[in-house]
């Protein structure tokens, strides 16, 4: 026992001192008026080396984390541009130390695993724990998994998913639904929504029609080295560890090959460096060819992102694909079934267009899958600050279940509705897609415009 508390301390001193690196950052809410002032804003994130959070859009504020050395340039540029902003957080890193501090003591109060081979929900486990877990997966139940590894990362780190079928995937009439998480290292929250997918289609099955009827792909880290990176040496890591003379890492959400380059950065310094060329990493490499290995039968892609609970749709540049209404019809309805159980603190869930709601973005995995003739989806899970919402990439112990189970509600609503809609297309050649368009919604071509993919939920039916 007094061997463990000596590890514990020693391990929290060194967490602690890799925190140093924040001492002194302050977070800021921006609040914008116009597309000129997000403009500016978007400008300072190249000239001054600040770390957006969120962008500020006219309507919804966004967060910049800025060292305590640019703090009074940024607040000069921001006053002089008329731009409203208020102190979130004065010190990062204390906040940081919290979220270690909660997540330790969650551990070390943890079981880790139940007895029928499940994690619990209660601690983030680290990428050597999922590995032996999804190894563990198969030998527990080899007769609906399949463990895959699908190569390795930059840094040779094995990047492997699961394959859940009750048919091994050699039942072409049923639709395959792939979920990923931890495309960004720092979005720790978004591993809880794949191991929650994973413990109620393996472990606790409840609903037999989404095992049988569905066969599923689901990789719970595709970034494997920026994931180790935030764990041991900087917490808000978003890219991959891509080696640069300059700066390293490359964002992975902008390596895909769908309008690349448009939209994100070719300074490698920037969080949203699009890298040397389309598909430069192996992660981005893994991730297109698990797509196009089953591309007839993708059905749905699910990319779980956080902050900011939001359902996005492609296209990025803005350009609606030519099923945007049931996009969005689809995603309003994921959308309520993640507002019927989620936590009252935090918002209700928008649903949009990635570029109308957020913010333009080219070569992201969403935007790919769309392009392939998958249903493609962001998932943007909530912000949660220990208990009162908002500073969405910290981690409390307690909201991890949470963040898993109302995350499943809304794939379970996805999930079924690709099934329908395969099912259709099959049997009639007619897609289910278009069967509630010609039979339930009419709307004029007048009316289809993009801005009307930014409804409230309850406009959505009338």
């Amino acid at each position: 026992m007094q061997t463990y508390i000596i590890a514990i301390i020693l391990w929290c001193s060194g967490v602690y001192a890799k925190n140093e690196i924040y001492d002194g950052h302050i977070l800021y809410e921006i609040t914008v008026q116009n597309v000129e002032q997000t403009r500016l804003v978007t400008e300072l994130e190249e000239l001054l080396h600040v770390s957006v959070f969120t962008h500020a859009v006219p309507g919804r504020s966004g967060q910049v984390l800025v060292s305590k050395e640019r703090r009074g340039h940024f607040e000069t540029k921001l006053s002089a541009e008329g731009i409203e902003y208020k102190v979130i957080v004065e010190n990062i890193k204390d906040v940081i130390d919290l979220e270690e501090r909660l997540l330790t003591e969650a551990t070390s109060r943890s079981n880790n695993r139940t007895r029928n081979g499940g994690v619990t929900f209660d601690r983030i486990y680290t990428y050597e724990e999922i590995d032996a877990y999804l190894e563990e997966l198969q030998t527990l139940y080899p007769e609906t998994v399949t463990l895959v590894n699908a190569g390795n990362s930059v840094e040779g780190r094995a990047i492997k998913y699961i394959r859940v079928s009750t048919t091994n995937f050699q039942d072409s009439s049923k639709p395959v639904v792939f979920i990923e998480s931890l495309l960004h290292a720092r979005e720790w929250i978004t591993l809880p929504a794949t191991l929650y997918a994973i413990h109620r289609l393996v472990i606790d099955v409840t609903e037999e029609d989404l095992l049988q009827d569905i066969d599923w792909i689901i990789l719970p880290i595709v970034n494997p080295d920026g994931y180790v990176f935030t764990h041991v040496e900087n917490r808000f890591w978003r890219k991959n560890r891509a080696p640069s003379t300059l700066c390293p890492g490359v964002d992975l959400n902008r390596n895909f090959d769908i309008n690349w380059g448009e939209a994100s950065s070719n300074i490698a310094c920037m969080e949203t460096f699009h890298g040397p060329e389309p598909f430069s990493e192996p992660e981005t490499s893994i991730v297109r060819d698990i797509k196009l290995a089953h591309s007839n039968r993708l059905e749905l892609f699910l990319d779980i992102h956080s902050f900011g609970s939001m359902i996005l749709y492609g296209y990025g540049n803005g350009t609606l694909p030519s099923n945007g209404l049931i996009l969005h019809l689809v995603g309003v309805e994921m959308a309520t079934a993640i507002n019927a159980v989620k936590a009252s603190f935090n918002p209700d869930y928008i649903v949009g267009n990635v570029a109308l709601v957020l913010y333009q973005a080219s070569g992201s995995a969403q935007d790919y899958a769309q392009a392939i003739g998958s249903l493609s989806y962001t998932y943007e899970l909530p912000g949660y600050r220990f208990g009162i919402g908002g500073l969405g990439f910290l981690v409390d112990p307690d909201f991890i279940e949470q963040a898993g189970m109302e995350t499943w509600e809304g794939i379970k609503v996805g999930a079924r509705y690709a099934r329908d809609n395969y099912r259709h297309k099959h049997k009639s050649g007619l897609t289910f897609s278009a069967m509630i368009i010609s039979h339930v919604i009419i709307i004029s071509h007048d009316e289809f415009k993009p801005d009307k993919f930014t409804w409230n939920l309850s406009e959505c039916f009338t």
